[in-house]
């Protein structure tokens, strides 16, 4: 595709995206008869080449069929430090691979899904150079392949920025707290001390460092048979891979992660509430493995 179609195609989406005020919550990539590591090479070349930075990619599940690539922007950072209520969270983008047979299927967590969930009503100020961010991922990304479908579910900009599965279900400003340290430093120590040991079953895909902020951000993979991706994802959907790895992030003395009725839902947005029900104690399961990286 030539560069000036490539500008159109963006363009369109976005016009067309912001007009209906829909955000979906993937867009995807099709392929055929390549390989794996060719798709994840590529993409990080693409998204390099557009001055992201890729901060991390593993294997959910620890399945040779699943990816992701954990990625960033230096302005995207400078933008999440701004929002006091983890905002840091949203500075991690992701892109998900998934091979089936000869199919590949390469789905691109949509930046402005994530971001209107996450800076919720204070994104106003900033959703300018926040779609700049979007669309230039977007762009890309269409270096990889045609960025033409999207899937899991859409939702517009004021219910992703008060955004609840149910009745009674947490919002994004209900995170819970799973540690108060005696200081950054400490919490900072004790996090990294158990990643590295890969405690619980659990593997560092990312992390990001803000000392000045006292602000720490991790991917945590969640590796465990009984009750980790492998338990989970095949349930509830794993061409929505794209939403891995979990986070925790520390906030001055303070450890806290997303609900997982939150979070899962809000990533998997068209998920019955029959299915919702066959993973009810992985958002319990999730929170006592990060408990255990705070210990």
């Amino acid at each position: 595709m030539k560069p000036i179609s490539i500008l159109i195609s963006i363009l369109l989406l976005s016009f067309s995206l912001a007009f209906a005020q829909e955000e979906p919550a993937y867009l995807l990539i099709s392929k055929k008869n390549e390989t794996l590591s060719d798709a994840i090479h590529r993409t990080k070349s693409a998204l390099s080449e557009s001055g992201f930075t890729i901060i991390g990619e593993y294997a959910p599940a620890q399945s040779e069929n699943l990816a992701v690539v954990c990625y960033t922007h230096p302005e995207l950072e400078k933008i999440a430090l701004g929002f006091n209520d983890r905002g840091a969270l949203a500075a991690t983008l992701k892109i998900g691979f998934k091979k089936e047979n000869e199919a590949l299927q390469i789905s691109m967590l949509n930046p402005m899904y994530l971001f209107y969930a996450y800076f919720v009503k204070d994104i106003n100020q900033q959703e300018d150079a926040l779609r700049k961010i979007s669309d230039a991922a977007l762009e890309a990304m269409q270096n990889v392949g045609p960025l033409n479908q999207v899937f899991g579910g859409t939702l517009d900009k004021k219910k992703l920025q008060k955004y609840h599965y149910k009745v009674m279900m947490p919002y994004f400003t209900d995170a819970e707290e799973l540690k108060v340290f005696n200081s950054f430093e400490d919490g900072l120590a004790t996090i990294q001390k158990n990643l590295q040991a890969g405690k619980s079953e659990t593997q560092q895909v990312y992390e990001l460092i803000y000392k000045e902020k006292e602000v720490a951000v991790w991917g945590v993979a969640l590796n465990s048979s009984n009750d980790g991706e492998a338990h989970f994802l095949p349930i509830i959907g794993d061409n929505h891979v794209a939403a891995m790895p979990y986070e925790i992030i520390l906030q001055g003395n303070t450890a806290s992660i997303l609900p997982g009725k939150y979070r899962i839902a809000l990533h998997w947005p068209e998920l019955t509430m029959g299915t919702f029900m066959k993973i009810m104690s992985t958002p319990g399961d999730i929170k006592k493995t990060m408990e255990q990286l705070t210990e």
